[in-house]
């Protein structure tokens, strides 16, 4: 690992958290769904069309390299149906529910302790993550015990930008005050976390191999990590103590 890097950023999404399915506490989550927006249609033609409508804001988001706020998906891409009035006060709450509704997000057994060590150890630590929601990573982060540990929190739906567009890092690496060169970036996904990190000039790029999400792109990357972990606690090996 280059010497000069001081600062380091993670993606969220299965980089530091899992997903397990919970049917009962993805029904709750749907049920009050369809209770906030005043659905009518029965629940399998309701969901049915929302993840029609999810799916094809996916795509544009993909494409276009850009997120929207959450009142914006809801109003104009996922439920632009319904009234304005009824869906724009639960915004951030259908916004959570809907991230439910695929079961509980757990951060990997090695997760805390590393933040912990590697912000004790004299680094800079930050999140850079595609992400629907303006909440529930800060929330989780403090139910984690991990709030601390970080300086800089970029999320794409506050920030409209969305990876791999290197605007995005090097937005995140100004807000934490670092050169992009003395940065590194932590992600599961070969395409966008790799792409992106690299072509921002961070100064190494790590790839989580075992997120079980290596090729969801189904695309090969065009460029390739300067290292690859299989557990998160291997960063302690990568990072030495700056201090």
């Amino acid at each position: 690992m280059k010497s000069n890097i001081d600062t380091i950023f993670f993606d969220v999404g299965a980089t530091l958290r899992y997903v397990v399915e919970d049917p009962e506490f993805a029904a709750n989550a749907e049920r009050e769904l369809m209770e906030l927006v005043g659905a009518t249609e029965p629940h399998d033609v309701f969901f049915e069309k929302l993840n029609k409508n999810w799916k094809a804001y996916r795509k544009l988001a993909k494409t276009e390299l850009l997120d929207v706020s959450e009142m914006e998906l809801w109003l104009q891409y996922l439920l632009p149906d319904y009234p304005a009035d009824r869906i724009a006060p639960h915004a951030a709450r259908l916004t959570r529910l809907w991230r439910d509704h695929d079961g509980r997000r757990l951060a990997h057994k090695d997760v805390v302790p590393t933040l912990h060590e590697l912000q004790r150890r004299g680094y800079k630590l930050g999140i850079i993550a595609n992400t629907i929601t303006e909440t529930e990573i800060p929330d989780w982060m403090c139910q984690a015990h991990v709030a601390g540990c970080f300086k800089t929190v970029i999320l794409s739906s506050k920030v409209r930008l969305r990876k791999p567009d290197p605007a995005i890092y090097l937005l995140a690496a100004r807000c934490i005050g670092s050169k992009p060169e003395d940065c590194a970036y932590v992600g599961d996904n070969p395409v966008r976390d790799v792409e992106g990190a690299i072509n921002a000039g961070y100064g190494s790029m790590i790839l989580y191999e075992d997120a079980g999400t290596a090729d969801r792109e189904g695309k090969a990357p065009s460029v390739q990590p300067n290292e690859r972990i299989r557990a998160i606690g291997e960063l302690l090996d990568l990072f030495p103590d700056r201090n």
